[in-house]
């Protein structure tokens, strides 16, 4: 009962995903074909967003609702970025689907997305176990 609110989130979050048409198949490849700029839009939109709410939270020194200091981390850079976002950027391209709204594709009726479910998990079991011999 007490995790309720988080499946309510989620069961929203995720009809907004559909409602947007963010989930739809077409509309990703349309955006890897750069045919349409509704992907663009949403995630340009999202980009200023979180720039946005992290100057906020920077520069008046939020907390979190337990009273928290809310720290963000500099992080150092280092080749497995690019390498990494290059995979995830074809394996998104290639299935259409990104990791995010996966469950939201599941949940409107895109029985394939439970194999893409299935992968995302090797996916990241791999890395989880190849982590420390991976290169920097």
């Amino acid at each position: 009962m007490k995790n309720l609110k988080y499946l309510v989130l989620g069961v929203l979050f995720g009809i907004i995903l559909t409602k947007s048409e963010v989930i739809s198949w077409f509309r990703i490849q349309e955006m890897f074909r750069f045919q349409a700029f509704h992907m663009y839009g949403v995630i340009g939109s999202a980009i200023v967003v979180g720039m946005l709410s992290i100057q906020l939270i920077k520069r008046n020194r939020l907390r979190t609702i337990n009273g928290e200091e809310i720290k963000l981390a500099d992080k150092k850079y280092n080749h497995g970025t690019w390498i990494g976002g290059t995979i995830f950027g074809l394996g998104w391209a290639l299935t259409g689907a990104c990791p995010g709204p996966l469950f939201a594709q599941l949940g409107s009726g895109v029985a394939s997305a439970a194999v893409l479910i299935l992968a995302a998990l090797a996916g990241t079991w791999t890395y989880s176990a190849l982590r420390e011999r991976l290169p920097l």
